[in-house]
């Protein structure tokens, strides 16, 4: 059952006629998720931090000839007090395109302290692409979620945390932060997400290692080893919940990268990670043979 309350403004045939228009657009184009209308960001900037703004999904759709139905929604990092929307966002599109692969990159508002407020975000592009898959020649049961370090923590909230209409159909997660455990989470991305007076019982639901039953979707999930600033123990604690309860799941373990690499070709395993990428991706279907 989801624990969350989604956006009242969700509405299946606003969303389907924005959808029935897109293709009048020029590709890319971003939806509001206030409004459900196109929208025209401002300059779109890494690293601003705690500045408001309007969250929106940025679409990426394949040639026509390329699709394969599948879509990534796509939520980038930021320590939940920014949003890294281009190397952990925007650049991944080409990649995915070149996949037949729709990419839909989530700017999710900042939640200073009210968890509701960013996973209310991610929930409404889930829908969003759900509720679009016909005109955009999306497949509603191939939609995965991916996450770079706190949208790491996002992407698996939403992997963990929703019910079955939205919950996505695999995850990949770039060096996320997945506890609220003090011990080992990053306490900035703690603090901006549950308060720095958390209590011990909201630390535990949104542990998301805590959170893995026999319905959580298939996982990528890599990192570095030497992480400086989200612990390893992070992602590989919750592969190991994975594994446990029967997920099919992956873990790359790189020895050198600290954090925050997103998309950038001078990281030295940056090919080796699409590689794998690409295969998982390839293979995934044939989770259950």
């Amino acid at each position: 059952m989801n624990q969350f309350i989604r956006k009242a403004g969700i509405l299946y045939g606003m969303t389907m006629l924005l959808s029935s228009m897109v293709y009048a657009q020029d590709l890319p184009f971003c939806i509001s998720l206030q409004t459900n209308e196109f929208y025209t960001p401002p300059v779109e900037k890494d690293f601003q931090l705690n500045k408001p703004y309007v969250p929106y999904v940025k679409v990426f759709l394949p040639e026509k000839e390329k699709a394969t139905g599948r879509a990534v929604v796509i939520c980038p990092g930021g320590g939940y007090g920014m949003v890294a929307f281009g190397h952990e966002g925007t650049r991944w599109a080409g990649f995915y395109n070149d996949l037949g692969i729709a990419a839909i990159v989530v700017k999710y508002r900042l939640p200073h302290g009210d968890y509701k407020i960013p996973v209310s975000d991610a929930e409404t592009a889930m829908q969003i692409v759900k509720d679009s898959a016909d005109v955009w020649n999306i497949n509603r049961d191939d939609v995965g979620i991916m996450g770079f370090s706190a949208g790491g923590h996002l992407a698996s909230t939403i992997a963990t945390h929703t019910d079955s209409v939205l919950r996505p159909n695999f995850q990949i997660l770039f060096y996320p932060v997945i506890t609220m455990d003090k011990s080992y989470t990053h306490l900035g991305s703690h603090d901006s997400f549950l308060g720095k007076d958390a209590s011990k019982e909201m630390e535990d639901l949104f542990s998301n290692e805590k959170q893995v039953t026999a319905s959580t979707p298939p996982a990528f999930i890599t990192l570095a080893a030497d992480d400086k600033v989200v612990p390893p123990t992070n992602g590989i604690n919750y592969f190991q919940a994975l594994i446990k309860n029967n997920i099919y799941a992956t873990l790359h373990v790189y020895p050198i990268g600290n954090h925050g690499w997103g998309y950038r070709r001078s990281y030295r395993f940056n090919q080796a990670i699409l590689d794998e990428l690409t295969l998982w991706l390839e293979n995934i279907d044939k989770k259950k043979k």
